[in-house]
């Protein structure tokens, strides 16, 4: 069985409700060309954005079960309260009719904003309790009431870890927005493909600096694209531990939760030697398949000589991975991080 832990699927146009294009909180063309955004669009270049198109493309490339992620345009930052309310409770009903629909198909996410606390947790209860989704989507950062931004990892959003570790939830943390958080121009698509990574590596930085591993115990989250900035600084963190204790009174060495049983990263780091980084510093038993379909920066096939899972069939050719350990990736590893058997899979 092959599993992707980390796919998106597009609502169709009709399904997306009429005052999100009023407002202009996100919308998609009828003729499904471009999914947009206030002044923000982009090509929807890939037909498998949409369920009917996504089934077929997974049975194509031999892809059992897929978790569908939220998408990071509704992670609402910035947004007012009611407009996050009203967008992100569309966007978890929708997943979770994928889910309901398709069980053998789908394990689908649902996302929460920090800012609005009381509704966060709420929409948690109402999702897991109600709609039977069990995968938590945050971003890696949000914007506070002060206007500033901080990592999902601080103490600000504790309540909802406390929650979360309660539902013995898995978690996935996903970077967007960094073009609001950055000073630079947003060109050379460098938020996408350098500044990403490093919101990744931020809020992996606090996540382990705090403990939270190990403070919340039944959770299971996962860094998307591999966390691999912060894989690669591993050093430097530890390097700056210890050079400036001062700085990091009352926070924990990073060595402490290094490998750690219910830290997750997925495959999508696009070269199998960074792969192999992230096999030496966490263990194949922490790496999860994540394709990130249908975006360009997934795993998808008529991009240079990308398709499904090249990465792995490379590490596997060149010796980085076992064949075992590939399967392991594909299948028991992303069942693991869900707290699934297989068998559940098929209800």
């Amino acid at each position: 069985m092959r599993i992707n832990s980390h796919g998106h699927i597009l609502p169709e146009p009709f399904q997306i409700p009429k005052f999100m294009k009023e407002k202009r909180l996100f919308w998609i063309d009828e003729d499904k060309k471009y999914m947009r955004q206030g002044d923000w669009s982009r090509p929807i270049n890939n037909s498998s954005f949409f369920l009917k198109d996504k089934l077929e493309w997974m049975k194509n490339h031999n892809i059992d079960h897929g978790v569908m992620l939220c998408l990071s345009q509704l992670y609402c930052n910035g947004w007012n309260k009611q407009d996050c309310i009203d967008a992100i409770c569309f966007q978890n009903d929708f997943n979770a009719s994928i889910q309901s629909d398709n069980p053998e198909k789908f394990t689908c996410g649902f996302v929460v904003q920090p800012l609005y606390m009381d509704h966060a947790l709420k929409e948690m209860e109402r999702c897991v309790t109600q709609l039977g989704l069990n995968v938590l989507c945050l971003p890696t950062h949000f914007l506070n009431s002060n206007g500033d931004w901080l990592s999902t990892a601080e103490v600000d959003v504790d309540p909802i870890f406390d929650l979360a570790n309660k539902y013995e939830l898995a978690i996935q943390i996903h970077p967007y927005d960094g073009e609001k958080m950055i000073a630079l121009k947003n060109q050379y698509w460098r938020f996408h493909l350098i500044w990403m990574m490093a919101q990744c590596a931020d809020t992996l930085h606090v996540f382990t600096l705090r403990d939270l591993p190990n403070k919340y115990p039944n959770l299971r989250t996962s860094f998307a694209h591999g966390g691999m900035l912060g894989v690669a600084n591993y050093g430097r963190r530890i390097q700056g531990f210890d050079g400036r204790p001062d700085i990091f009174s009352n926070l924990e060495d990073p060595r402490k939760t290094l490998g750690h049983k219910n830290l997750y990263f997925d495959t999508l780091v696009h070269d199998s030697y960074t792969l192999e980084l992230l096999k030496k510093r966490v263990g194949v038993s922490q790496i999860i398949m994540g394709i990130d379909d249908p975006f360009p920066l997934g795993e998808i096939e008529g991009v240079g000589t990308s398709y499904p899972g090249r990465v792995l069939d490379y590490a596997r050719e060149t010796g980085i991975l076992s064949e075992q350990e590939v399967k392991d990736i594909w299948h028991k590893n992303v069942l693991d991080w869900l707290g699934l058997k297989k068998e559940a899979l098929y209800k």
